[in-house]
């Protein structure tokens, strides 16, 4: 039975997908708070195939903890976000974004890869966004993160091909889907009481309230589909949902 270790795993998405792979993965469930290692472990108490363990990126107390596991398959999945302008936003949030979302996920791929290689087997998804090629606006301290994981997964893939090692790596981009994720981070920058944007911020909302209502899927079986699809699969990129990547592809012409 191949062991998972699965990041950010607490609830979402996530969730969805580990209820559809418990009984035929073993898997480390990665969650980020002492409080959700509780909450976690009850949850799955009677499991005998899941394993919640505490990882917080920013730990390396935490991060000691996954040398000494046999991966078989990553699937690099933590992220935080912060919202506001790229005007106004404090150096200090898009440090902790990158910092989580980029430098400690590069961090714990490389302990990972450092026991696939050894083996010659072994598999990493990368849980990025169609954010990273179609970014809104007030959110692009995450989405520049999330373009970031993009790049680096191309860069990654390419240089285990060249080491010849029997190591695969895949890009997973969900579109819109409402987790609440997305809405904190949205709403983080009416927090803001002294902004540019202040005189603006009831047209933006109510034309962003529209925007999503129309366009977040609820329904998050269409991603936890393309997620376990990966696991066993060869592409390099699943998406959902199908209509959104298509949008997101047109975009990106036009915008060349």
């Amino acid at each position: 039975m191949k062991k998972i270790l699965y990041t950010g795993a607490g609830s979402g998405i996530a969730r969805d997908v580990i209820k559809n792979i418990k009984d035929k993965y073993f898997i480390y469930v990665g969650v980020h708070t002492d409080k959700q290692l509780i909450l976690q472990r009850e949850k799955y108490k009677d499991e005998k195939n899941i394993k919640v363990i505490k990882l917080d990126l920013l730990s390396d107390k935490d991060l000691e903890v996954i040398q000494k596991l046999d991966i078989d398959i990553l699937i690099s999945n933590a992220a935080i976000g912060h919202g506001g302008s790229i005007i106004e936003i404090s150096l200090d949030k898009i440090r902790e974004v990158y910092e989580v979302n980029i430098f400690r996920n590069i961090k714990l791929i490389q302990i990972v890869l450092e026991n696939m290689i050894k083996k010659d087997s072994g598999k990493i998804i990368i849980m990025s966004s169609l954010s990273g090629l179609f970014p809104p606006r007030f959110m692009g301290a995450y989405t520049s993160t999330k373009a970031s994981l993009i790049n680096l997964s191309k860069v990654l893939r390419g240089e285990l091909k060249l080491l010849g090692k029997n190591i695969s790596v895949s890009l997973i981009e969900p579109g819109m889907y409402k987790t609440g994720f997305n809405e904190i981070m949205l709403y983080e920058k009416y927090e803001i009481n002294d902004t540019l944007f202040k005189d603006e911020l009831d047209f933006i909302s109510k034309k962003e309230n529209i925007f999503w209502s129309l366009f977040q899927y609820r329904n998050k079986k269409s991603i936890v589909k393309q997620i376990v699809k990966s696991l066993d699969g060869d592409k390099f990129i699943y998406s959902a949902p199908k209509w959104q990547r298509f949008i997101v592809k047109i975009y990106s012409i036009i915008n060349d």
